[in-house]
């Protein structure tokens, strides 16, 4: 099995020991494994100097495996390698909430050894794809997003207004500070916190929620995941901010936003006892009462 290693540009204990811990058990079990080439760097000298491990600077269709270590972020990060390859994700979590990444450290031996036998599940995610009109140069080819694309105000503390069209027709002018389309795997992040609604992985639907709206009676909107969303912004300054999970674009206000479901899916490993709604009790702490 070719397999590919992906984490943040700073490292914690955690994650050195995360990363020890995987290159001698994919080792054990013959795997090729592959570094990404700037995650080596910050590595232990002694796996730096290990012979038989190689690094990657991009991601081709012969990797049968990419492993994150670190948090859900990380694993936004590592998609932008992934894209429409095809290759399964797996987290290994050395980060706070974990819903993405969700093997612990101290399960990473059984978790792999569960993977190398076949015994997991692929959940395929959705994604969005976003388009500018005029084009913006950093977008164009990593132009998608698992979690969410989200527009906000810059430079200011005023709000901006967000006119907003679904399939051509009209839906609302938010005054708001933002406006976060989220596909159902993020609908757990940023949107969640704006008091949007958790959705089922499976679900064929998008969220729609506003930033701080000032009309209160704008809520949480869900969206067929077939619905092509349009945005146009305005606001008292010329620029606007446009986040596509963690990477961030500059847009002028005279900026057309299109956004749409992505022709392609990540595929994230699952392990058999693991299940969506196990992981909202779990991260969530659903139902748990100091009473109890």
């Amino acid at each position: 099995m070719k397999v590919a290693i992906y984490g943040q540009k700073y490292i914690k204990e955690t994650a050195q020991k995360a990363v020890e811990k995987l290159i001698d058990v994919l080792l054990q079990k013959e795997a090729q494994v592959f570094i990404e080439h700037e995650f080596l760097e910050v590595q232990d000298a002694a796996i730096k100097q290990n012979a038989k491990l190689s690094t990657f600077k991009a991601l081709d269709t012969t990797y049968d495996l990419l492993i994150s270590v670190g948090g859900d972020g990380t694993i936004l990060r590592a998609i932008a390698y992934v894209g429409d390859l095809g290759i399964p994700v797996v987290g290994v979590n050395t980060g706070r909430l974990g819903f993405l990444a969700t093997i612990q450290i101290d399960d990473i031996q059984s978790a792999l050894t569960e993977i190398f036998n076949g015994e997991y599940k692929i959940s395929e995610r959705a994604l969005l794809s976003v388009s500018t009109d005029p084009e913006h140069q950093d977008i164009v080819e990593t132009h998608f997003a698992l979690n969410e694309i989200a527009i906000s105000r810059k430079n200011t503390t005023s709000m901006i207004t967000i006119e907003t069209h679904l399939d051509d027709e009209f839906l609302t002018s938010y005054w708001a500070d933002g406006l976060i389309l989220s596909t159902p795997t993020g609908s757990t992040g940023y949107s969640l916190s704006c008091g949007g609604p958790v959705i089922a992985p499976k679900a064929k639907n998008f969220a729609l929620t506003p930033i701080s709206p000032h009309n209160l009676s704008a809520r949480p909107l869900i969206l067929p995941d077939n619905t092509t969303v349009t945005l146009r912004v305005n606001g008292r300054e010329d620029q606007f901010l446009m986040s596509l999970d963690s990477r961030i674009v500059t847009l002028s206000n005279a900026t057309t936003v299109t956004v749409k479901k992505a022709n392609f899916v990540i595929k994230m490993v699952e392990l058999l006892d693991e299940t969506f709604l196990e992981t909202l009790r779990k991260k969530l702490l659903w139902g748990e009462d100091r009473r109890n």
